[in-house]
């Protein structure tokens, strides 16, 4: 330190002079500090801004964040969008309230990769049938709850029937695809596909397909549908049943699909998971009170193998609500429970959360912070 009339003055400090010049270490530094300080850090200067703003940054930000995924829960709230993330032992880590997205009816969260949500809502229609209105379409909404962006992608075109989607992320971590089955005609079995790219901004057709997924009225929003290593799998209905998986449907980032077959026969309490980066099938059995958890390990040849096979500490009378997974835990939320099974000791621990939020119909899903856009 040293003085200029009575004022005294710190003088940088030289090895941090150093560390900002070689900006490699510097973006090293910084891709480990939590979001919120890096908005905050944006104003610190030029360079820290462009630095952060840069796309190799964003990069090398999230490759550190999967590293350590949390879980995100988001308790089913009308006009009011609260999500909790939260570590594997219960410690809620922070709140984010995510604003532009008040008093939106029925605000459902679908999906969750890279530090982006899929967020759905049933569009309300002045003077209209509301119940007519369900079964038709929804709006889609992309959101980074980190840097609380949201952006409302552009309607689809017109269904008759109910819809399904899905979303696919890559080949770029900025880039996602959104996949959506319709129904253009009510008196027919016809089943359109079009795709929204986050590189275009828009819809665009890919003509008509054999199956439909499970419609998400029939199942827990998201359990039907995960993203795993560049390919979107969902629940086919079994023939005769629409509540019960007969198969899956795949589909590449390339927009290649493929229908894989079930190990085992399963109840409607049946979910699909991303275990360590496989496809992996959850499937409550009500009668024994057992779960089986499978792994995918080749898609190409329905090789299954069945990880483990343990009671369950709940009653199948109970509604299970949600199923998620991070690393080697899978996450259960029953009517009444959060609970947390750990695959490499067999154990079940139960999470309280009674007084931080209520249990309204809650969603979990893993999460991990990141800078990525919403709109490319």
């Amino acid at each position: 330190m040293f003085e200029t009339g009575s004022k005294p003055i710190r003088k940088r400090s030289d090895a941090w002079y150093e560390v900002e010049s070689a900006e490699d270490i510097l973006a090293d530094i910084l891709s480990r500090v939590p979001i919120k300080s890096l908005l905050a850090f944006k104003s610190v200067s030029k360079q820290w801004r462009r630095l952060i703003e840069s796309s190799t940054f964003i990069k090398l930000q999230l490759r550190w964040s999967l590293e350590k995924p949390n879980y995100l829960i988001y308790p089913y709230m009308d006009g009011l969008v609260n999500l909790y993330q939260t570590k594997g032992n219960g410690e809620i880590i922070e709140k984010i309230t995510l604003f532009g997205c008040e008093d939106i009816y029925a605000l459902s969260l679908l999906c969750s990769c890279n530090g982006l949500l899929c967020f759905i809502n049933y569009p309300f229609v002045p003077d209209s049938n509301r119940e007519l209105v369900y079964l038709i379409d929804f709006d889609i909404r992309i959101c980074n709850p980190a840097t609380h962006e949201v952006y409302l992608l552009p309607k689809g075109s017109p269904s008759e029937k109910k819809i399904s989607i899905g979303v696919a992320f890559g080949p770029k971590p900025w880039e996602y695809k959104v996949f959506r089955f319709f129904h253009p005609k009510y008196d027919s079995d016809d089943i359109k596909c079009e795709v929204y790219s986050s590189i275009t901004g828009s819809w665009r057709g890919i003509g008509d397909v054999q199956y439909c997924p499970i419609g998400i009225l029939y199942c827990p929003l998201g359990s039907n549908h995960v993203y795993v290593n560049g390919k979107i799998y969902w629940f086919l209905p079994e023939e005769g049943d629409i509540i019960t998986p007969g198969s899956i449907l795949s589909v590449d980032i390339e927009e290649n699909f493929k229908v894989i077959s079930l190990p085992d026969e399963v109840t409607a309490h049946a979910f699909l998971v991303d275990l360590e980066g496989f496809l992996s099938l959850v499937a409550v059995y009500d009668d024994d009170q057992v779960v089986d958890v499978w792994i995918l390990h080749d898609s190409n040849e329905s090789n299954w193998e069945k990880k483990c096979s343990d009671y369950v500490p709940f009653s199948c009378v109970d509604s299970i609500n949600f199923v998620a997974a991070r690393k080697t835990e899978i996450f259960f939320i029953t009517s009444d429970q959060y609970l947390i099974y750990n695959l490499d000791n067999g154990t079940w621990t139960e999470l309280d959360f009674e007084d931080d939020f209520e249990s309204n119909l809650p969603v979990v899903l893993p999460y991990t912070e990141s800078l990525l856009p919403c709109e490319y």
